[in-house]
Parts: C-alpha cells; sequence; structure tokens
C-alpha cells in the first residue's frame, strides 16, 4: 500500500504545541510569523504527517468497548516489541523481562541515574546536548559534564574519545548519557565508535544510559546499531530506552519503554520508577503501540524514510548552493538540521537571536540552536510535505539569508 506523505494538515486548533504554542511561550516557543505568511513548523520534533492508519484503528477499535478502567498489558504489547526490535534493529534475546514501561524517555533517564548516582554526581553527556537532557539532569540534582563533539575534515561528528577520558579519570564520573542517533547533530554511531565508547565506558565502571527514541529513523540507508549489542559488558552495563513516539508522531498519547538486561539494575528501576506512583501506562497508548508495531507500520515506515532522506538532501543541498555562510552536517538519523550560521552572521553583523527572529517573522518556524549547546545554530525539523520544505527554503532565500 503506497500511503499519503504529501497532504499539507491544518493542526490548528488541534491541540499542536507546534502550531498553537507560537507567541505564547516567550523565551521557548518562535514568535509567531508577521501578517502576510502563514507558518511552517520546523521546531517542535513532530511530525506534519497523518499516523499509520494501524493507530487509529486500533485505537478506535479499543474504545468501542465502553470500559476503561484499570488494566494489565497485554502479551501482544510486548510481542509488538520485540518483534519490531527484532525486525528493524536486529535485537535477538529479547524477552518480555527486559522490557519496561515508561511514561517518557526522559523520566526513565532519571530513573536509571537515581538507582546507580547520588543527587549532586557528574553525568558525562555530549555537546551539543539534547534540551530535554539539560532540564531533566539540572532539574533533579546532577552536573553536567560535556565532552564536545568535533567535526572531521568531511563535516562529520565525531565522539572526543580523549576528552571522554579526561573528563571520566579526572572527575571520577560513573554515570554517561549516549544519544545513539544523535540529537540534535544527526549522527549515526558506527559500530566501531560505540564499541569504542563502551570500552571507556567499561575501563571506568559507567553506567550508560542510551537514548534511542530515533532509532528508527535512519537517514538514506543508514542502519541503527543498538549499543547493547556492541559487546556481552555493553548489554548489561546499558540501560537502552525506545517509543513510537518519533517514529510514528505519537507524543501527545505518552507511553515509551526500556530494555535493561541487567537484573539487578532492572528490579531497582522498577522500584524506582513505582515510588511516584505516576509512571503507568494508558491503555489507549499501549493499543497504539500495537497498531504502529503491526506489519503495516514497517512499510509506512520505509516509505516515510524515503521522503525523509530526499528532505534532508534537497535542505542541505540547497544550502551548500544558496547560502554563503550556512553549514550544516547531512543528518544520518533523525529528520533534524542542525544548522551553524556562524560565518554568515559574522558577515552580515547579525546575532543568532536577529537571524531566527527573521525566520519567525516569514512564517519560517526554526528552533534556537543555543538551546542545545550549538552558539550559532539553529535546529530544523523537516518532517514536512515536500511543498512546505521547499517553501521553507523560497522564504529563507528571498527574505532572510539572502535578502
Amino acid at each position: 500500500m503506497t500511503y499519503d506523505f504529501t497532504s499539507i494538515i491544518d493542526r490548528r486548533g488541534k491541540d499542536a504545541l507546534a502550531v498553537d504554542a507560537l507567541g505564547t511561550m516567550p523565551g521557548f516557543a518562535p514568535d509567531a510569523p508577521r501578517e502576510g505568511f502563514d507558518s511552517i513548523p520546523m521546531w517542535v520534533a513532530d511530525m506534519n504527517f497523518a499516523v499509520v492508519p494501524t493507530v487509529q484503528q486500533a485505537i478506535i477499535e479499543r474504545t468501542q468497548h465502553p470500559c476503561f478502567g484499570y488494566f494489565s498489558p497485554r502479551e501482544e504489547y510486548f510481542e509488538s516489541i520485540i518483534r519490531w526490535q527484532e525486525t528493524r534493529n536486529g535485537v535477538t534475546g529479547l524477552h518480555k523481562e527486559h522490557i519496561g514501561y515508561e511514561n517518557g524517555v526522559l523520566g526513565g533517564v532519571i530513573t536509571a541515574l537515581n538507582v546507580v548516582c547520588s543527587r549532586g554526581d557528574k553525568v558525562l553527556v555530549h555537546s551539543p546536548t539534547y534540551i530535554g537532557f539539560t532540564m531533566a539532569l539540572t532539574n533533579n540534582g546532577y552536573d553536567l559534564v560535556h565532552s564536545p563533539l568535533v567535526q572531521d575534515e568531511k563535516g562529520v561528528w565525531r565522539m572526543d574519545f580523549a576528552d571522554m577520558e579526561q573528563k571520566l579519570k579526572a572527575q571520577n564520573i560513573h554515570a554517561a548519557i549516549l544519544c545513539n542517533p544523535h540529537n540534535p547533530c544527526g549522527r549515526a554511531w558506527e559500530r566501531g565508535e560505540l564499541e569504542q565508547a563502551m570500552e571507556l565506558f567499561k575501563r571506568y565502571d559507567v553506567y550508560v544510559i542510551s537514548d534511542e527514541i530515533w532509532s528508527d529513523l535512519m537517514m538514506n540507508g543508514h542502519k541503527h546499531t543498538p549499543t547493547q549489542s556492541v559487546s556481552p559488558d555493553a548489554r548489561q552495563r546499558t540501560a537502552a530506552f525506545y517509543a513510537p513516539s518519533k517514529t510514528f508522531s505519537l507524543a501527545g498519547l505518552v507511553g515509551s519503554y526500556h530494555i535493561v538486561y541487567n537484573k539487578w539494575w532492572r528490579d531497582r528501576m522498577d522500584k524506582e520508577s513505582s515510588l511516584s506512583h505516576y509512571n503507568s501506562m494508558n491503555v489507549l497508548s499501549m493499543h497504539a503501540l500495537i497498531g504502529a508495531y503491526k506489519p503495516e507500520g514497517q512499510e509506512w515506515v520505509d516509505q516515510l524514510l524515503k521522503v525523509l532522506s530526499g528532505n534532508i538532501n534537497y535542505a542541505c543541498d540547497y544550502i551548500e548552493a544558496h547560502f554563503e555562510g550556512v553549514k550544516t552536517f547531512r543528518s544520518e538519523a533523525t529528520y533534524m538540521l542542525f544548522v551553524d550560521c556562524t560565518e554568515w552572521c559574522q558577515a552580515h553583523g547579525k546575532t543568532i537571536q536577529e537571524l531566527e527572529k527573521a525566520c519567525w517573522d516569514v512564517g519560517v518556524v526554526v528552533q534556537d540552536g543555543t538551546m542545545f549547546h550549538g552558539p550559532c545554530h539553529i535546529r530544523m525539523n523537516l518532517a514536512l510535505p515536500h511543498d512546505r520544505v521547499a517553501e521553507a527554503f523560497r522564504r529563507l532565500d528571498k527574505y532572510v539569508f539572502n535578502a
């Protein structure tokens, strides 16, 4: 079946943060566009495509039964995750007892850290850094230690293993967050890179929290390597977090899951997450995952990746050809671009905030990259119908970068 990734969906008034929050959250949400321009939402990391129909079908079928009382997760939920992980990521040896529910990945990250750390402990993260990590760790009393990613001669983001080791050793760090694939940089880590990182973490007795929520969204034929798969030690040293929310744009339904093979860690995480009495599955989000992880969902994602890869390639080629002083890495994973505007801003005497405002004024609603520790960057969501992406770049060309 061929799915629709071209229709432009009007999300106004349908509870969409990406559209309805513009101009209402100073310091977080972009400003609304000036009169005469509609908004092209390119900031919040959700997609502007209709979900695979099996998601709606699964929810509708469940809502036709009139009772919504207390429930237990059905076996089909766990079987769906096991089948999905095996098919998409080549995971073997995954069983029901290794899977645990989380209201969200960030909450799961804190649960995992609370078991192996004390408040005030240092946690190694790579920078640029997903703003959710910054907020969640800071709010919960952890001290982020940044190890900057570096770009090689081809512009590919790489881990600086020497810097990582120096910080682990000098600051006595025993926990790290690995974003695999990396958000916001868009790197799909190669197996050898993950092996080297995990050997380093083993040497310094570091527990690893691996955020793999973007693992289904691999661009231009790149493949995801689960962190837990690179060695027997990595399998026991890592708590991995997944969700259908990025893949199928289901964040509003709430629901993620962890995979933890280390029984001691898993048992303590289950206890820790139970203490608030809030980490509970929603019956409709359970059925949404089951609907998403059906064979139709596999086919839908395969078609989606072609659309997203085309948008990534179009955007990167356009920037290179038309926007002098603007640089970006061709994302290998995620549908986000992390765009470096340093040289352009210097040449035009503009701050990144002034540049962002110029984008917002003409309805190109990009995100402030400084929140992700990008000194002069914007973050751009390309999960839109291609016509909308092309229109966004036409406006950026005419009104912003070459005005």
